[in-house]
């Protein structure tokens, strides 16, 4: 069994959904640090044929929390502007109406911390995608392994999962060894991913954007198409 675990990131890019392809089980990694200036609460859409941060607002946020500890606070204002930079920018788009819909049944739920509100858009990206991997969140089922270190947290999820095989992002062969999970019994591999160009209206393509402008420019197929162009290393 294939398994990943990602920090929940806000309607995340393609490669995190090319993650979440890849594996059989997902897991939510919740109860590890808030990183500022990530992407647990912010994400990069087209403004203007450029690509423009947007950041949903957050109460007391630090590092020195947990990101499931984290609460967001967002407010008519803010929603309100959020939604008109997107009809202005994407109302032309051919799949405008179905990402509209998702990112209003988002934004509208009634969640207080943003790991809820990240993960709810990841789930409804990969409902719509209709993808078949399951999800679990790491402080729900993997709580007994918290507070060891990073490769020695991520193994025992990955035994209590009773995986043989856990897949990482290529940034972390900085941090992981192969060595370290060969002794354990575990594969490890890193995601290696390719953004595909697609058409953006008729201008100069704009990579690395959030999964919002992937939904606004490409039918299901074709985005599920685009979660193949990965290789495992």
């Amino acid at each position: 069994m294939k398994i990943a675990i990602m920090q929940p990131y806000l309607f995340p890019y393609l490669g995190y959904f090319q993650l979440i392809n890849a594996v059989d089980t997902f897991i939510f990694y919740d109860d590890v640090n808030f990183i500022k200036r990530g992407w647990i609460n912010r994400n990069q859409i087209l403004v203007d044929n450029k690509a423009k941060l947007f950041t949903v607002p957050l109460k007391n946020a630090s590092q020195n929390k947990l990101i499931n500890e984290i609460e967001i606070v967002i407010d008519e204002k803010w929603l309100s502007q959020f939604f008109k930079t997107i009809e202005q920018n994407y109302k032309k788009a051919p799949y405008f109406d179905e990402t509209f819909q998702i990112l209003s049944n988002v934004l509208k739920k009634d969640v207080q911390k943003i790991s809820t509100l990240a993960m709810e858009s990841v789930l409804q990206i990969s409902n719509y995608l209709q993808l078949k991997t399951q999800f679990e969140v790491s402080s729900v089922t993997n709580s007994s392994s918290f507070g060891v270190g990073k490769a020695e947290r991520l193994i025992a999820i990955c035994k209590e999962k009773g995986s043989d095989w856990y897949i990482n992002p290529s940034g972390g062969k900085e941090l992981y060894q192969k060595d370290t999970f060969k002794k354990e019994g575990i594969t490890l591999s890193f995601i290696e991913n390719e953004l595909v160009p697609y058409a953006q209206f008729e201008n100069q393509f704009v990579k690395g954007l959030s999964m919002i402008d992937v939904l606004m420019f490409n039918s299901v197929d074709e985005v599920r198409k685009l979660l193949s162009n990965y290789k495992l290393n």
